[in-house]
């Protein structure tokens, strides 16, 4: 007699469309992930509240009173729309102040970065006494733009200032360098170069001490002299530097106002007048707060303009 075993026949399986897929539970890892997302929020969140309203909010407010008119008397302003811009780029004298303010931050610009690497270079070197002069030269960067104007106008002074015997030595006549529309401008670039001149150096020369010595030691093996490896090597690797300090300078110079409120407050016949005094003046003298927000305004476009042009075209020059 045999046994016949039957197998179960196994049920048909449903198509893979209407299957049900599991949900995956909750992981650590999914968990841990939203944990720092809280985390980041709760330290961002405020940093962002702080700068949105002491810095963005600001921006808005002044981007709507430059389209109004406005004594600072009046309860309130009248709108105008774009007049007070009409007004400023049809107005000659705003022309001036622009063309003012170009040379003024193409120069200060310009001189401190050339002069600050050549005083690093020197402090970079084996020459007696380098730490104090670097000291020194340091030192105008940290004093307070009225006490610099206070000490220069003195040494400008062509009656008692060190101005005069200097030129005494050579038989002439010092200038009236404050209150001579032709040297009031020099005057306040040479106060401005000399006030910023010392912090330039001073990141120019952490630069330096920096640089990957087997790189310099490779150049000088290679029959490199000097100049070749200043060209050719140094200046590669202090490009990041110098794209570093050509944004906050030209930024700074821009927003130079110390020196020239202590001065010559924007005279001798607005010869000195930058934007950033004409935005003040406009406001704080004129009682125009319309025409000084909409000077504002034209600052902040030119400084977006000027840093997205070095961004995109010159950091591509940049080596790191």
């Amino acid at each position: 007699m045999s046994l016949t075993v039957q197998r179960p026949v196994p049920a048909p399986r449903a198509p893979a469309s209407q299957r049900r897929v599991p949900s995956p539970s909750p992981s650590g890892p999914s968990r841990r992930r939203r944990r720092e997302y809280l985390l980041f929020a709760l330290f961002a969140l405020p940093n962002l509240a702080l700068i949105a309203v002491f810095a963005y909010w600001p921006v808005i407010g002044n981007a709507y009173l430059s389209l109004t008119r406005w004594d600072m008397i009046a309860p309130s302003p009248t709108f105008v729309g774009l007049d007070n811009y009409l007004t400023l780029f049809t107005d000659p004298s705003f022309i001036r102040v622009l063309s003012i303010t170009l040379v003024w931050v193409v120069v200060v610009v310009g001189v401190s970065i050339v002069g600050g690497l050549a005083l690093a270079l020197l402090f970079a070197s084996k020459a007696p006494g380098r730490r104090a002069v670097s000291a020194l030269a340091f030192s105008p960067h940290i004093l307070s733009g009225a006490a610099v104007a206070a000490v220069w106008l003195f040494l400008f002074d062509p009656n008692y200032g060190l101005s005069r015997a200097v030129f005494s030595l050579f038989g002439l006549d010092s200038p009236h360098w404050t209150t001579s529309s032709q040297w009031a401008l020099p005057a306040l670039i040479i106060v401005a170069v000399w006030k910023g001149v010392g912090f330039v150096a001073i990141v120019y020369l952490s630069a330096i001490q920096a640089m990957p010595q087997d790189v310099l030691e490779a150049a000088r093996l290679d029959g490199a002299n000097r100049w070749q490896i200043l060209r050719h090597v140094k200046f590669p690797l202090l490009s990041p530097t110098t794209f570093f300090l050509t944004v906050t300078q030209v930024i700074g110079a821009f927003q130079s106002f110390d020196l020239i409120a202590m001065m010559t407050a924007g005279g001798p016949a607005e010869a000195t007048t930058t934007l950033s005094w004409f935005i003040y003046s406009e406001g704080f003298r004129q009682f125009k707060a319309g025409t000084a927000a909409a000077g504002a305004m034209i600052m902040f476009v030119l400084l977006m303009a000027v840093t997205v042009v070095q961004m995109r075209y010159v950091e591509k020059k940049v080596h790191y």
